[in-house]
């Protein structure tokens, strides 16, 4: 016979539930052979043994069939899972701190910048009694290759095919090689700021609240029960935060700013934008400080800074360890431009997170922002210089670390 040199499809865990009872009983039939009244004899003992065994087979596999289960979400489309995924494949880390918060963390094989956001992930997890996360070693997933993610193997991708697809080396086909051959593509990206697809993504996009997002990712896991449990806790935060908010003419202006070299390059982010990415500021109200003047994501310099005059200026990743709150107020102190703006002058320049939330982020970083702009009804933001989430008073917490963490953990 010449050797076919034709690639063989590889078969997904959703073929081989498929396909696997016609293969096992094709191979029972290809053993069954009959001679005289002994072999004859044997024969049917094998064909009845054949017989039970794919029954057995088909059962097992109507089984199989009967527990698979769909969800849907923009940009995938219904995605179809035989099981729970075990091994997750994600590129930003909100998709990551979903897993996370439904006690699947260990679980995540990559992410974006896994040192930087190993960092970020424990100045939060260190006020949850019990809960760890260690991501440091991952496979850094930002410019991900297929090659990789057939080494990986993994049981799911929470990634965003409509943005992968925008990566150089790239391609549609790439994108459903890999559905095909190694799991299912589920993520929405492009809801972070309600950004549009290139031209080589054709099909319509949706956009999703963190949260929403958040519930889709829960139902792929089979974790309807913890996703329940902090949207509780998410929709208790909400309503306080709500119910303590001043009227709107005395609520501050904000912007957001990169907590790099402010001296050589600003880069500025306003706080109306849609999307998940400031979905713990939005539900503040605050004023935006550029009134619409700039595009979210713009380089400033502090003269730009002065005529917008913010009353809070909040400084993104300033709860890195490697950064420090107190010489990024020094720099705007010791500015002469920077120095007349009031929020430098009020003291009121604060840390923030990540952009790219997960739920447990997103509950902390509604807090902090909430004591930020408005310590009168929630309580003082603690004046720090980086590093973990400080120690709130219990009375002036605006969630229950306890439960939180219970409920990652399963305990609830």
């Amino acid at each position: 016979m010449e050797h076919d040199e034709t690639p063989r499809k590889r078969l997904t865990r959703r073929d081989y539930v498929k396909y696997g009872g016609a293969a096992v009983g094709g191979g029972l039939l290809a053993g069954c052979t009959g001679g005289n009244d002994s072999e004859s004899t044997d024969a049917e003992t094998e064909s009845t043994t054949q017989t039970a065994t794919e029954t057995v087979t088909d059962t097992e596999a109507e089984t199989a069939e009967d527990s698979s289960y769909s969800v849907s979400m923009s940009p995938v489309g219904t995605v179809e899972f035989d099981e729970p995924p075990q091994s997750i494949f994600t590129r930003l880390t909100h998709h990551a701190g979903m897993a996370f918060a439904l006690g699947r963390g260990d679980d995540v094989n990559a992410v974006n910048g896994p040192a930087y956001y190993d960092t970020t992930w424990k100045q939060f997890t260190a006020r949850l009694p019990g809960v760890e996360v260690d991501w440091a070693d991952l496979y850094p997933s930002w410019e991900t290759s297929k090659e990789k993610l057939y080494e990986l193997d993994s049981d799911v991708h929470l990634a965003d095919p409509a943005w992968v697809v925008q990566l150089e080396q790239w391609d549609m086909d790439d994108i459903e090689e890999v559905d095909d051959n190694i799991s299912p593509w589920f993520g929405n990206s492009l809801s972070g700021r309600h950004a549009s697809p290139t031209d080589e993504w054709t099909g319509d996009y949706e956009y999703y609240t963190l949260w929403e997002q958040f519930e889709k990712v829960a139902q792929v896991l089979k974790e309807a029960e913890r996703y329940e449990a902090l949207a509780a806790v998410h929709d208790d935060l909400l309503a306080t935060i709500e119910a303590g908010l001043p009227p709107e003419d005395e609520r501050p202006s904000v912007v957001l700013l990169t907590a790099a070299d402010i001296e050589k390059q600003i880069w500025a982010y306003t706080v109306g934008t849609p999307g998940f990415m400031t979905s713990h500021i939005r539900p503040l109200a605050p004023r935006d400080a550029f009134e619409g003047s700039i595009e979210s994501g713009s380089n400033v310099d502090f003269e730009a800074l002065l005529e917008a005059d913010p009353d809070v200026i909040l400084f993104l990743s300033g709860m890195q360890p490697n950064v420090s709150m107190n010489d990024l107020r020094a720099t705007l102190e010791d500015d002469p431009v920077a120095a007349e703006i009031s929020a430098v002058q009020n003291g009121r320049v604060y840390p923030q997170g990540a952009r790219y939330q997960g739920p447990i982020l997103n509950l902390f970083q509604l807090e902090m922002s909430a004591k930020q702009f408005h310590p009168e009804e929630f309580g003082e933001w603690p004046t720090s210089d980086g590093g973990p989430y400080p120690e709130i008073p219990e009375e002036e917490r605006l969630f229950d670390r306890q439960h939180v963490a219970d409920i990652i953990n399963g305990e609830f």
